[in-house]
């Protein structure tokens, strides 16, 4: 992984925006990786009707909010952010329990 200056430390917009890129590209690994769960989550669900859960939903989005909290991110952006996500990956899923049942 490349260094990249901590955002206190930055001294120009090039670092910046080097920094954001970086945090980005680990983002995007990361949810990659949680959609893989999902495809996980798709295979093993007995039926299409567990894969919708409205419980797990509300848990995650509970947990959301605390790590939101102790990170000092805006429960807003972090209940939005997740609110999409969590959507998605409920349609990526639904795609492929039907595709593995197909």
């Amino acid at each position: 992984m490349n260094e990249r200056a901590k955002p206190a430390d930055c001294r120009d917009l090039t670092e910046v925006r080097a920094g954001v890129d970086g945090i980005d590209a680990q983002i995007v690994a990361l949810v990659g990786e949680r959609f893989r769960y999902m495809e996980a989550a798709a295979r093993i669900k007995p039926d299409r009707e567990a894969v919708r859960d409205e419980w797990r939903k509300a848990d995650v989005l509970a947990k959301v909010a605390q790590h939101a909290a102790a990170a000092g991110v805006p429960l807003e952006t972090a209940a939005a952010l997740y609110e999409r996500l969590i959507e998605d990956s409920i349609a990526f899923e639904l795609d492929r329990f039907d595709a593995i049942r197909d």
